[in-house]
């Protein structure tokens, strides 16, 4: 489906993004997989097989160290056809109730996400510019396009927490401004927003959470991997500006 694309990944060794990166390999494409986690990050390069793949050590806020992971990244494969920016950096503050956050925590989430966001972005357009083409793919979440179903957390201790709908609604807004920014210019920008991904939520959350959709409920991160495609191939080559949603019908 993607033969030949080189597709570079940031947090390409967390939950969604190490399975993006075996979806990329496995569909006929070549990854450059950042992440701040070496070693996960080099197991992963060495089970995707060097031919197909290179880890690069990246911090998303650093504008510096992004542009060595393009660097890397176009001196293994030659150029770089897709970025899809998975990075999901918290601070010791995420997690905890409205009433209780504190400016520098707030802060601190802001930054690393929706300004790594940015920045993630600001490179990748250059680099897609000295080019001549580029695919830009942000991940959001339907917490940005939908207010959270806070009767899905009654009885458990996980919080849904508004910035984490603040940073999502501002990347969708993002990718939006990047796509009418870099008209006439071969750069396209697009974002994927998933329902809740299956990471250890207590039983009682999930019957709630499933109880909203239309009959899975909670993904696991591979049921993205079409839309991830899709946006990948030529398919889409006339999609633009747009925010995909892969919910399993929790916002109807």
């Amino acid at each position: 489906m993607i033969p030949g694309k080189i597709v570079a990944v940031s947090g390409g060794v967390g939950l969604i993004g190490a399975e993006f990166s075996r979806a990329i390999t496995l569909n006929g494409g070549k990854v450059i997989i950042g992440d701040i986690a070496e070693e996960r990050g080099q197991a992963l390069e060495r089970e995707l097989g060097s031919e197909s793949a290179i880890f690069v050590k990246v911090d998303t806020t650093e504008p510096d160290s992004i542009d060595h992971f393009i660097k890397k990244g176009v001196g293994r494969f030659g150029g770089i056809d897709a970025a899809v920016h998975c990075a999901y950096p918290r601070s010791d503050q995420w997690g905890t109730r409205f009433e209780d956050l504190k400016p520098e925590g707030l802060a601190d989430d802001l930054f690393r996400q929706v300004g790594g966001a940015i920045l993630f972005s600001q490179k990748f357009v250059t680099c897609f510019r000295q080019q001549g083409h580029g695919n830009l793919i942000h991940m959001a979440s339907i917490q940005g396009a939908f207010a959270p179903k806070f009767e899905h957390y009654e009885g458990t201790e996980i919080v849904s927490p508004i910035e984490y709908s603040a940073i999502k609604a501002g990347i969708i807004s993002i990718t939006k401004y990047i796509a009418k920014y870099c008209k006439g210019e071969n750069i396209r920008a697009n974002c994927i927003s998933p329902g809740g991904i299956l990471d250890k939520q207590p039983v009682s959350f999930l019957q709630n959470y499933k109880n909203s959709c239309s009959s899975k409920g909670m993904l696991n991160a591979g049921d993205l991997n079409g839309a991830l495609l899709y946006l990948l191939s030529d398919s889409s080559k006339y999609l633009n500006g747009q925010n995909i949603i892969v919910d399993d019908g929790w916002g109807l």
